[in-house]
């Protein structure tokens, strides 16, 4: 692929990260997206209710189109700085990656397949999707599902830091957040009363208790706690954000009833648990053997890279858990994802544009 058209991804991807597009607040950046895609020229460019955007490259036929997406939102606050800063072959700045060069690697493929005159069989829908990250539970990618459902030849999923994997495995994330009541007080004139910072406390520590199976690989994290008025307050409520994952819907299913079972025993006079489902990503799988996943595969070959079929938490979840054939691949590498440090490695790019335009191209056949 020519260093100049490589050059103009890059370009867009830092375009598209100086605009925050914190999950759930995507509408900004959403809003840029529109605009260029009817700059491009692409046909039936429209936003729907969530702020996915959508345009389709005409075909020669409109059957069963190909959708490939790449999600737009972030995890930083709109409050994050985003200046970006270069070193040699590597671009450092928050979001560059996860998901930026994502969303730029649409309009790449857009050139790439105009600049080689591809004409092809069927329509391309290229979609800009909300919510993948955090509390936004895939909601985006749920929209675009059930919009296409299975009147598609696949789903093509895009990230910007994962190249050389194939995800063909949606990795199950259940969420909750759990809440503790107490009458709270004085810190000195009701000393004895039950705090719910340390009712909540008592039961992370239940949690941390727990065993969890390696094989299939299981995990348990308490992201947020949060909760109380003062120092001398005995605090009257406290919550956390839990996250479950597991290779397996049964292990996931069975640490879920542990957790909650935790959480009710530790229910008591004057201590009262809430619990609230915040997020629900589900399984779902694709055979290895299947004709989408052995192309994806030859196509990371074709570029001398190793594949590397892999499970995780990605918008392929959605049409995955539907039984829709899906995978989810990468553009470059990079380190620091999910961190104002992150960054990314400019070279590999062109490697995982060419496997891209190689997909694409021969998604058609299978």
């Amino acid at each position: 692929m020519e260093r100049a058209l490589l050059q103009k991804i890059l370009d867009k991807a830092i375009a598209i990260q100086q605009i925050p597009a914190p999950t759930l607040f995507e509408g900004q950046r959403s809003a840029y997206l529109l605009s260029q895609f009817e700059a491009e020229g692409l046909s039936d460019v429209q936003a729907d209710e969530l702020g996915n955007v959508y345009g389709r490259l005409p075909g020669r036929k409109s059957l069963l189109p190909v959708v490939i997406s790449a999600h737009i939102d972030t995890v930083f606050p709109d409050s994050t700085n985003l200046d970006v800063s270069f070193e040699e072959g590597k671009i450092n700045g928050p979001g560059i990656g996860d998901n930026s060069l994502g969303v730029a690697g649409l309009f790449g493929l857009l050139w790439a397949l105009r600049q080689r005159r591809t004409n092809l069989p069927d329509d391309l829908w290229l979609v800009a999707n909300v919510g993948e990250e955090g509390l936004g539970d895939l909601c985006g990618m749920r929209a675009v599902v059930d919009r296409f459902g299975a009147g598609t030849r696949a789903y093509i999923i895009l990230e910007g830091m994962a190249l050389g994997q194939v995800y063909h495995r949606g990795l199950g994330v259940r969420r909750y957040r759990i809440t503790a009541r107490t009458e709270g007080g004085h810190s000195w004139v009701d000393y004895g009363r039950p705090s719910a910072i340390h009712e909540l406390a008592a039961v992370v520590a239940r949690f941390s208790a727990l065993t969890l199976p390696r094989n299939p690989r299981t995990s348990l994290n308490v992201g947020i706690i949060s909760g109380g008025t003062s120092v001398n307050t005995i605090a009257p409520q406290a919550s956390m954000e839990l996250d479950l994952r597991s290779e397996s819907e049964r292990t996931l299913r069975s640490l879920v009833d542990r957790v909650l079972n935790q959480v009710r025993m530790a229910n008591r006079t004057g201590v009262e648990f809430r619990v609230e489902l915040i997020g629900d990503r589900p399984t779902g799988k694709i055979a290895a053997e299947h004709p989408l996943i052995k192309l994806a595969v030859q196509c990371l070959q074709e570029q001398g890279l190793r594949p590397n079929l892999s499970i995780g938490s990605t918008d392929a979840n959605i049409p995955l858990s539907r039984r829709l054939p899906a995978v989810c691949v990468g553009l470059t590498t990079g380190r620091g994802a999910h961190t104002i440090h992150e960054s990314i490695l400019t070279e590999p790019l062109a490697s995982g544009m060419a496997q891209l335009v190689s997909l694409v191209e021969g998604v058609y056949s299978i």
